[in-house]
């Protein structure tokens, strides 16, 4: 099953804006946090922090969202459905792409975001700050780790198989590592480590294909 990000009815809001304008303020609080989130890291994203750079008070945030922990969810929601429908892209496109280096660029795709999206890479940096940041780094890794699966099964590169599926997942955590350590030296990547994390996967993904080969292509 393809991880997915939260359904709208799991979203931990008091109440659904039906009208353009209370949509608009909700996107406003939305709008407020990332800019928190770029300028002064997670630990700025406090309820009354996030209200007073929205120009709201802190009671109509609450009609919303209610606590800091939600308003992280929902702005990690907008990251996660961005990025999964780049993956998705990339799975549908895959059994007949002619992609030199699928390891590399799927790689480049993860770090085109922690350059484009400061926003998303202030998160992903500083994941360790709450465990609403951990859980939604478990959620973006588990996206990379099934698109991955997609792309070399839809390629014909591997099998689909549960073991297969942990394969990738061991993968990517081990390039998000050397990912996460890139970004934290160098805002644009170290270029040194960046070429070592594919370096890393590209490895592991020729393991993986010679342990899960396509059933018309057994090992011999």
């Amino acid at each position: 099953m393809t991880p997915s990000s939260p359904s709208p009815d799991e979203v931990t809001l008091r109440r659904e804006p039906q009208q353009a304008r209370s949509r608009a303020r909700l996107a406003g609080l939305l709008d407020a946090a990332e800019v928190l989130l770029v300028r002064e890291g997670p630990e700025a994203l406090t309820t009354t922090r996030i209200a007073h750079e929205a120009g709201v008070s802190v009671g109509s945030l609450y009609r919303w969202f209610p606590d800091k922990a939600a308003i992280v969810d929902a702005l990690t929601r907008r990251y996660l459905a961005e990025f999964e429908a780049t993956i998705d892209e990339l799975a549908q496109a895959a059994p007949t792409a002619d992609w030199d280096d699928p390891a590399g660029m799927l790689l480049d795709v993860f770090a085109h975001r922690g350059v484009s999206q400061p926003g998303y890479r202030a998160l992903w940096l500083g994941r360790q700050f709450s465990e609403e940041l951990q859980a939604a780094d478990r959620a973006n890794k588990a996206i990379l780790a099934d698109g991955v699966r997609r792309i070399l099964v839809g390629s014909g590169t591997i099998a689909d198989s549960p073991e297969a599926a942990t394969a990738c997942r061991a993968g990517v955590l081990a390039a998000d590592a050397l990912l996460h350590e890139a970004f934290r030296l160098d805002p644009e990547g170290d270029p040194e480590l960046m070429a070592e994390g594919k370096e890393l996967l590209r490895a592991y993904l020729r393991t993986a294909a010679r342990r899960f080969p396509p059933r018309d292509n057994p090992p011999v």
